[in-house]
Formats: C-alpha cells, sequence, structure tokens
C-alpha cells in the first residue's frame, strides 16, 4: 500500500506536527518528516482527529432502503469523519437473532466506507416479552457487545434485569432507550410552557428520569454494565452523576441536536424537529453541555436516523421522529462545545472516538494519533464556516434540522486503516 504524509495538521488541536501513513498504520508522527514516494496532503494547520466512532446509528437496512443502507449510511459517516459505526437493530426484520446481525456486519464489511459494529436487539422483535438471543449473537461473526431495543424502551424491570445478568456473563452492555411508555402515551414534544401553549400532547423529564433511576439501580443490584441512549434532561444529568458517584457501571451518551436546539422551535410546526426524545428547553440544553464537558455524560452519539420525503413532509402528530445528523454532528460538537471553550480537540477525540470505541469495544478505533497505531483519522478545516446544504448530503434522507443554518467545521479528509475514504471533502 502507498504511503501518505500527513504536513502540518494540529493532532488534537496541538502544535503543528507531520504523521506519516505507511499501510494500515501510522509509521511517524513528528516536524519535519519526508518519505520517498509518499502522496502529501498539506494540512494547513488543520485538526488531526482520530476517526470518530458513533455508538448510536440507524442504517435502516435490511427493510428501510428507502430511508438508508448500510451503504448510503456509511457514505454519510465517512463524510462526517466516522470510521466505525453501531447499528441499531430496529430494522425489519429485527436484529434479534444471529443471522440479522451477521448479514448487517457482512454489508458493511462489503462497502467499506467505515467498520459497521451491528448491535443486537434486547428482546424478540423489539416486544419487551421475551430475551433475545444475546449469547447467539454475541458468539456470531458479527460478535456484538451492544444490545439495545432503541426506539422502544426496556420498560419491564424483570426483563431489563435478566438481560444485564446474560450480558455480564460475556462482557457485554445494554444501551437503554429510556421512555416510561405509560407517561409519554400520545406525546408529542417537550412537556412544559411550549407544549402548553400549542396544545400539543407533553413529553414529561420524569418518563426518562424513572427509567434511567430505576436501571442504574439494577445494574448497581446484579454487577453489570447499563449504557444510557440520547440522555435529554438536566434531572437525567444528575441521576447519572450520582450513580457514577456510587461507583455504578453506567455511561451515557448525548446527541449533537440535544446540545443545540431546544423545544422552542417546535412553534413552527416543522416536522424536522420532532424526534425522540423530545428536543427539551433551555436549561436542559446547558445542563447537557456541562455534563459532556464535566464527564458525567461520556459519549457524543448521532442517533442518526434517516426518514424518507413523505414521511416528514406532513402535519406534526403524523411525522416520523428522527433527524440525519452523521454528516453534522462534529460541526455543532465544535459550535456547542469548542467554540465555547467548554471542550478542546482532545476532548472531543475523547468524547466521540475513544470513549465509544471503549464503550462498544471497538478494536482498532478510537486509538492515540501515534506511531504503530491503526492508521483510522479524520481531518477537519476548523476554520470553516458554511450553511448547511442536505442536498449534497451523502445520506439517501435529506431530514436534517440543520437547513440553512451556518455551522462550523468541515471534514476534509477521512482515512479508515490508511485507505482514504473521504478526500477535499469528496467521497473516493
Amino acid at each position: 500500500m502507498s504511503k501518505i504524509l500527513i504536513r502540518g495538521a494540529k493532532v488534537l488541536g496541538g502544535e503543528r506536527q507531520d504523521v506519516l501513513i505507511d499501510g494500515e498504520t501510522i509509521a511517524q508522527v513528528g516536524t519535519g518528516l519526508s518519505a520517498e514516494g509518499a502522496e502529501v496532503i498539506e494540512a494547513e494547520g488543520k485538526v488531526l482527529l482520530p476517526g470518530l466512532v458513533d455508538l448510536h446509528t440507524h442504517l435502516r437496512e435490511p427493510g428501510r432502503e428507502d430511508s438508508e443502507t448500510v451503504l448510503t449510511g456509511t457514505r454519510a459517516a465517512a463524510s462526517g469523519g466516522y470510521t466505525a459505526v453501531f447499528a441499531m437493530a430496529n430494522t425489519f426484520p429485527v436484529a434479534d437473532t444471529a443471522g440479522v446481525v451477521e448479514q448487517v456486519w457482512r454489508l458493511g464489511k462489503e462497502h467499506g466506507y467505515c467498520d459497521v459494529q451491528p448491535i443486537g436487539a434486547v428482546t424478540v422483535g423489539l416486544e419487551g416479552r421475551k430475551l433475545a438471543e444475546l449469547g447467539a449473537m454475541h458468539e456470531s461473526a458479527a460478535g456484538v457487545t451492544v444490545f439495545s431495543d432503541d426506539g422502544k424502551c426496556v420498560d419491564d424491570a424483570v426483563i431489563m434485569r435478566r438481560a444485564l445478568e446474560y450480558v455480564k456473563a460475556f462482557g457485554g452492555i445494554v444501551a437503554q432507550h429510556a421512555q416510561e411508555p405509560r407517561l409519554t402515551e400520545g406525546a408529542q414534544m417537550n412537556e412544559g410552557v411550549v407544549s402548553a401553549e400549542l396544545g400539543l400532547g407533553g413529553w414529561p423529564a420524569v418518563a426518562e428520569e424513572s427509567i434511567i433511576a430505576r436501571d442504574v439501580l439494577l445494574a448497581e443490584h446484579v454487577g453489570s454494565c447499563v449504557h444510557i441512549c440520547h440522555l435529554s434532561t438536566a434531572g437525567s444529568v444528575e441521576i447519572v452523576r450520582w450513580a457514577k458517584s456510587r461507583g455504578i457501571q453506567v455511561t451515557a451518551e448525548v446527541t449533537p441536536h440535544h446540545l443545540l436546539l431546544t423545544d422552542e422551535l417546535v412553534r413552527t410546526y416543522n416536522p424536522v424537529y420532532k424526534v425522540n426524545p423530545p428536543l427539551r428547553t433551555e436549561r436542559d440544553v446547558m445542563a447537557l453541555r456541562e455534563a459532556l464537558a464535566d464527564g458525567t455524560i461520556d459519549i457524543v452519539a448521532t442517533d442518526h436516523a434517516p426518514h424518507p420525503h413523505e414521511d416528514k413532509d406532513c402535519e406534526w402528530a403524523a411525522a416520523a421522529m428522527g433527524m440525519v445528523g452523521l454528516e453534522t454532528a462534529l460541526s455543532v460538537v465544535q459550535e456547542t462545545m469548542v467554540d465555547t471553550g467548554l471542550l478542546d480537540w482532545a476532548g472531543v477525540a475523547d468524547r466521540m472516538s475513544a470513549k465509544p470505541a471503549q464503550i462498544g469495544q471497538a478494536t482498532g478505533h478510537g486509538r492515540p494519533v501515534s506511531a504503530g497505531e491503526p492508521a483510522n483519522l479524520t481531518l477537519v478545516d476548523t476554520a470553516y464556516r458554511g450553511q448547511v446544504d442536505p442536498a449534497g448530503f451523502a445520506s439517501r434522507s435529506r431530514n436534517t434540522p440543520y437547513q440553512g443554518r451556518e455551522l462550523p467545521g468541515r471534514v476534509t479528509h477521512t482515512w479508515l486503516r490508511g485507505k482514504a475514504t473521504l478526500v477535499d471533502g469528496k467521497l473516493t
């Protein structure tokens, strides 16, 4: 394989250095490097990060290829600087057997824009009544370690306890979509002042917080690991902070859209802002940013949820919930966390690469930018500012809440084990 010399990059936002890639690995990091015959990338002070890892992506295949496929979803991931994504189980059929998770895993291998690690369902058909084949999925070629009924909550405490006990045997993790279903029947948006004024069914914070409180106690009781998907309220932050102070094995994620957008946007009745969990208040947004900065929230995960045009271009009540996010995630994190001084670029590398890779056990990802490590890298032009134009997305869907909004930063290059998947902002 050819050699690539990245010249003058700010590694993790620090001093300018050269990085030499030889084959699938990083050969050298230093200053004044040279290599005969190497392809030279003039980084011009751009920030070089380890390839991003998304613990929460919906690729929709099999079954909803009109929304997204493994190919289009991984192309979107590469465009956003990702070298690995974890694909949620709410496909058709549901990824609740070894056969389905292996199908998704092999599609990822075939297309090659990033590594695809399937997430297995916790319960059969996401119905919450019977545990799925957790052990068989773990022992399959896909080697599943993360299990989630995302889109639905494992609301039965006995089933949740059994799942936590089962995955403990092989070091797996249960990722919970925290939503008490009885408290959110008919809910359309965050319960609060705006929902009262608009007359839309309210989605109370306690519906999320009560499940998180129960599950961290269950995790403590059985000595297992629980991961909280798309945490969205200030109260949830306090529960996770308390659980960590007790030594409970809990990790949590926040989405880019919950770091930036608030329920005030629902006043437009534009279904692009309809998402699960819903957009919350400004107070919640600020609490989430602080919690991500201090480590209470471990990672940023996109919850990339593509939908076809007809599922969003309709009245609010009938619209599907979800937003695409792989291609804008890093820009939103730059605006909300880096440009505000809450995180430096080393902190971004930790929250968007190292820790999600660690939680998901994604071998070879989230590694330091140093000699001998896999060449999974992304180069970011942090000085860039531009309007979001979904017409240029690699994703098959266009349901972004940022259309026409100016955001900072642009991923220019992505390398997966030394192979360029994105060059000068264009997919290879």
